[in-house]
């Protein structure tokens, strides 16, 4: 009979101890892992807002407005010449690739013609401090070397031209007047970057075919282009 109740009252004991409040579940985060999971979504959460870009420029699209400075430091900024056919040219005086687009090759003439006619031509280097082609004097007996006469603006931070999707000099862009991207790549299909090497045969300005497409109200026969040349320095 003693037996039978303490055997009985050790039974209950058990119960009552599988049951008690104060057990936590084993599945249950503790505090430490939770707090920490929690830090971990919103990291995450912050470095993917903070990492949002503006929208690369692409062909067919509204070409994204920037202001840089000129040479004599006046902002120059691209929607104030909306309703005009604009291109930019990314360039480097250092680079023997406009060099020779510049004195023997499709750049020779190209910009002088087109401003004649109302088109907006404007230069764009993208280097960074200290790089090749860098700096105010560096442009300016660069546009005397070659008879510029169009604005060359600065991008030392590079934001505009990577923006773009400038990798090589010389790059070109060109926007009808509505201010769509319409052109986007080489100068033309000579990688020689003199005319003598065309791809295909015969040579083709592209830029220029596409400024005559826009002047004629037909559409760009070639919107896009590889690039060729030296490498933008960032």
């Amino acid at each position: 009979m003693t037996c039978l109740r303490s055997a009985t009252l050790l039974a209950v004991t058990l119960v009552a101890c599988a049951e008690s409040p104060h057990s936590a579940p084993a599945s249950a985060p503790s505090n430490g892992a939770s707090a920490a999971a929690t830090q971990a979504v919103s990291t995450a959460a912050t470095v993917s807002s903070g990492s949002s870009a503006p929208p690369a420029a692409r062909v067919g699209e509204a070409a994204p407005d920037f202001a840089l400075r000129d040479l004599d430091g006046n902002e120059v900024r691209l929607s104030s010449f909306r309703g005009k056919r604009v291109v930019l040219e990314w360039w480097n005086p250092g680079c023997p690739f406009v060099d020779k687009a510049h004195t023997v090759g499709s750049l020779k003439t190209l910009a002088r013609e087109a401003t004649a006619k109302g088109i907006v031509w404007l230069a764009v280097n993208s280097g960074a401090p200290g790089k090749q082609g860098h700096g105010v004097e560096a442009n300016r007996e660069g546009a005397k070397r070659y008879g510029l006469a169009h604005p060359i603006l600065l991008d030392e931070s590079g934001a505009v031209g990577r923006r773009y999707g400038a990798t090589r000099t010389p790059q070109m862009v060109v926007i009808d007047e509505k201010g769509v991207l319409v052109y986007a790549g080489a100068i033309d299909n000579s990688p020689d970057a003199e005319g003598q090497s065309p791809e295909g045969g015969a040579l083709r300005n592209h830029v220029a075919e596409a400024l005559a497409s826009l002047a004629a109200g037909k559409p760009v026969p070639i919107a896009e282009t590889k690039p060729y040349g030296c490498s933008v320095k960032y």
